[in-house]
């Protein structure tokens, strides 16, 4: 079992491009095409995730949906002062997911989702501006998330889902602005964490109140990745301070926030359906990323103090006999506060313009694919609470930010 983990851990990298923060909004190809929209659609089991009340309003007996949606985004800043500047080289993030749902009869369904709804992967240039603050991060998550769900009536369901969740997790950074061996190579510290796991769930209400209205509300908790006596590397340490940073351990808490959906679709008639998500992701949970090393380094303090923040999504979908076409947007506002923005997640609001397309192979086998164009407001930005030496020394500049993804994916039912 852990092996496997592994293995999906690799193949599901993500790239720097997010909902805010570090949230991953690509958790299936028919809901990316119609802006990410979901929490009352139910044409496949990608429900599993947007909200599992739906599974038992799914049509088919058995449906089987999986995909991959490879992203590229990448950061550029500026100091408008000193001129200094560095681009990102980010690698090609390949977020995954895969959905079952098994009808057992008209009011109990049950499924199974495996999805990445939390990423980063960001690699600033060599000894950049801001290499005291970051270099490189790699986070990578997976949800196992086996569900249940009942229907009451010809309206109403209800649907839980319980997540076990598994994460790695790998940050590089200089000691400070300055600090170098004799070489005059800078010092550094990489933390590395794997097989970090925790528990979660996701609770949903799906009701269809008219032939042509559905409503749907989901919540998906907040799950705490903790980091205990994980391996801290020390390199390029002056011979005279060495006995004052030997390799150790370190303790540091991940949180990945909450989730609440208001959703609705309307179908105007057999054809064609318009569906309006508002997702608020309690980010003020994410207060500090601090890491505390079992040696003299001590305790890096790294205030984030987000706040909690909002997605607007709209999208669209018209069958045309085989083929379902799908348009939507969204915007996404930022959860960063003024003086916080760093190097790991530093953007901006943004827009997603999506596009989706189906093809029914047969009456059994379905191509989907999709496509995200994200418009991040360019914008100057601070951190404010770096330490050095007593001091504090703001870094600030302007980012640019871009992110484009593809999604293939293919669904099964019977």
């Amino acid at each position: 079992m852990k092996r496997l983990l592994l293995i999906l851990l690799y193949f599901s990298i993500s790239s720097s491009a997010f909902a805010g923060g570090y949230r991953l909004s690509l958790q299936g190809q028919k809901s990316l095409g119609m802006g990410h929209t979901g929490g009352a659609i139910t044409d496949s089991a990608e429900v599993v995730f947007f909200n599992p009340a739906g599974m038992t309003f799914l049509q088919s007996e058995l449906d089987i949906t999986g995909g991959v949606t490879p992203i590229q985004g990448n950061s550029a800043f500026q100091n408008q002062i000193t001129q200094a500047g560095a681009e990102t080289d980010n690698p090609l993030g390949t977020p995954i997911n895969f959905y079952a749902v098994k009808k057992i009869n008209e009011q109990v369904s049950y499924g199974l989702g495996i999805y990445t709804p939390f990423g980063n992967a960001v690699e600033w240039e060599q000894g950049w501006a801001g290499s005291h603050l970051l270099n490189t991060i790699e986070l990578q998550t997976i949800f196992i998330q086996p569900s249940v769900a009942y229907q009451f009536n010809d309206v109403l369901s209800i649907g839980i889902g319980v997540s076990y969740v598994t994460g790695n997790i790998e940050f590089n950074r200089n000691l400070s602005t300055s600090l170098a061996d004799e070489n005059g190579v800078r010092s550094n510290v990489t933390i590395e964490a794997s097989g970090v796991n925790a528990w979660g769930y996701n609770i949903g209400m799906l009701a269809r109140i008219s032939p042509t209205i559905t409503f749907g509300i989901d919540y998906r908790s907040k799950v705490e990745l903790e980091a205990r006596n994980e391996p801290a590397d020390f390199r390029n340490i002056p011979s005279s301070l060495q006995n004052a940073f030997p390799d150790t351990t370190f303790n540091a808490d991940l949180v990945l926030p909450a989730e609440f959906t208001l959703a609705m679709a309307y179908h105007f008639n057999a054809h064609t359906v318009v569906a309006v998500d508002f997702n608020r992701t309690f980010w003020s949970a994410y207060e500090n990323l601090n890491v505390n090393f079992n040696n003299s380094a001590g305790t890096s303090l790294n205030p984030r103090n987000y706040e909690d923040s909002n997605i607007y999504r709209l999208g669209v979908q018209h069958q045309i006999e085989q083929f379902a076409f799908r348009a939507g947007v969204y915007i996404d506002k930022t959860p960063v506060k003024p003086g916080y923005f760093t190097p790991e997640a530093p953007r901006n609001d943004s827009i997603g313009i999506t596009s989706g397309l189906s093809y029914a192979i047969s009456e059994n086998w379905v191509l989907d694919l999709s496509y995200l164009f994200l418009i991040f407001d360019e914008f100057d930005a601070s951190y404010d609470f770096y330490q050095q030496s007593g001091s504090t020394i703001p870094f600030s500049g302007e980012y640019k930010n871009t992110a484009i993804a593809f999604g293939f994916g293919v669904q099964y039912k019977i």
